[in-house]
C-alpha cells in the first residue's frame, strides 16, 4: 500500500469497525438494561407481532378472572341473602305447623298469623333490596321467569326469554333485556379473550326470591294474587303445602348459584393457567437470555476497546511521511 497523506484508509477502515462494534454494544446494554431481547421492530419484526399480540390476550385473561371472580362475588351476595330467607322459611313452617293443629281457637291463630306475615313481608324485603353494583339480584330482574311468563308445572317456568327447568336448565329463546334495556333472564360473565359463547362468556340468573313467586302454584297466571295465611286451621293446612313448595324452589336456588360458583371457581383456574402459559411463551419470544447477551456484550465491548486502539495508531501512520518531506 501506498504512503499517502490526502486519505487515510487505514483509519476509515478501523473507524468503520468501531461504529459497527459500538452499535452493537449499544445493543447488548439496551437489552441488558431492559432485559427485552426485542426492544422495536427492528431487532425482531415479527416476534415484535407475536409478542403484542399475546401481551394483549394475556390482559384480556387476567381481566376476564378478575371478571369472573366478581361474578363469585356476585353469587355470595346472593347465596347469602338467600340463607337469611332459608331462616324465614323454616320459621314460618314452624307457625304454619303449630296454627294446623286444633288445640288452638282462631283468635290465638291470628297472634301466630301476625309473625307468620312479619317473615313474609321480611322475605319480600330482603329479596328486592338485595343488590351487588346496583344490580339487585333477588327480585326477578335477572330470573330465568323474564319479565312475562307462566308456570307450566311443578318447578317449570316458561316464557318469552326462554325455559326454565331444574333438570335440564336455562334453555334460551331470544335475548337477556327487556326493549327499556332492563337486565332480563341473567347477568353475563365475560371473561374469554373471543366473543364465543361456547367459549368466553355464559349468564347467572338467580330465579325470584319474593313470596309472590315462591308460593305460586303451577297453574296460577303471573301476576294474580297469592294468598297464604295462618289465620284458621284450614289456611295453615295449605300454608304449610305451599311452604313446602317455596322450600323445594328455594334451595333449588341456592343449589344453581352453588353449582355456578363451582363452575366460575374452575373457570378462574382454568384462565390462570392460560394466562400463564402464554406469559411463558411471551417470555421465551421476547425478554433475553441474560447469559448469552453478558457474553456478546464482553465480545462487543473488547472489540470496541481494539478498534479504538487501532484507530489512535491509523491516525498516526501518515505522520511517517513527515520524515521523507524533512
Amino acid at each position: 500500500m501506498s504512503l499517502i497523506i490526502n486519505h487515510n484508509m487505514n483509519a476509515q477502515n478501523a473507524t468503520r469497525n468501531l461504529n459497527s462494534a459500538f452499535g452493537s454494544l449499544s445493543t447488548s446494554v439496551q437489552r441488558l438494561s431492559t432485559g427485552l431481547r426485542i426492544n422495536s421492530a427492528a431487532d425482531d419484526a415479527a416476534g415484535l407481532a407475536i409478542r403484542e399480540g399475546m401481551r394483549a390476550e394475556i390482559a384480556a385473561l387476567n381481566q376476564g378472572i378478575r371478571n369472573a371472580q366478581d361474578g363469585i362475588s356476585l353469587i355470595q351476595t346472593a347465596e347469602g341473602a338467600l340463607s337469611v330467607i332459608d331462616e324465614k322459611l323454616i320459621r314460618m313452617k314452624e307457625l304454619a305447623e303449630q296454627a294446623a293443629t286444633g288445640t288452638y281457637t282462631n283468635e290465638q291463630r291470628m297472634i301466630i298469623h301476625s309473625e307468620f306475615a312479619a317473615m313474609a313481608a321480611e322475605i319480600d324485603r330482603i329479596a328486592t333490596s338485595t343488590s351487588f353494583n346496583g344490580v339487585k339480584l333477588l327480585n326477578g330482574n335477572i330470573s330465568v321467569s323474564g319479565k312475562n311468563g307462566t308456570w307450566t308445572e311443578a318447578n317449570t317456568w316458561k316464557s318469552d326469554e326462554g325455559t326454565w327447568t331444574n333438570s335440564s336448565g336455562w334453555q334460551e329463546n331470544t335475548g337477556i333485556s327487556d326493549k327499556k334495556g332492563n337486565v332480563i333472564g341473567g347477568i353475563k360473565i365475560h371473561f374469554g379473550a373471543g366473543n364465543k359463547r361456547a367459549e368466553d362468556y355464559y349468564f347467572i340468573r338467580i330465579a325470584d326470591a319474593r313470596t309472590e313467586s315462591l308460593f305460586r302454584e303451577a297453574d296460577t297466571a303471573k301476576g294474580s294474587e297469592i294468598t297464604i295465611a295462618v289465620s284458621t286451621q284450614h289456611s295453615a293446612q295449605l300454608a304449610l303445602e305451599k311452604l313446602n313448595t317455596a322450600i323445594v324452589r328455594k334451595e333449588n336456588v341456592r343449589a344453581s348459584l352453588g353449582a355456578i360458583q363451582n363452575r366460575l371457581e374452575n373457570t378462574i383456574t382454568n384462565l390462570q393457567i392460560q394466562a400463564e402459559n402464554l406469559q411463558a411463551s411471551e417470555s421465551r419470544i421476547s425478554d433475553v437470555d441474560i447469559a448469552n447477551e453478558m457474553t456478546e456484550y464482553t465480545r462487543n465491548m473488547i472489540l470496541t476497546q481494539a478498534a479504538v486502539s487501532m484507530l489512535a495508531q491509523a491516525n498516526s501512520l501518515p505522520q511517517l511521511a513527515i520524515r521523507l518531506l524533512g
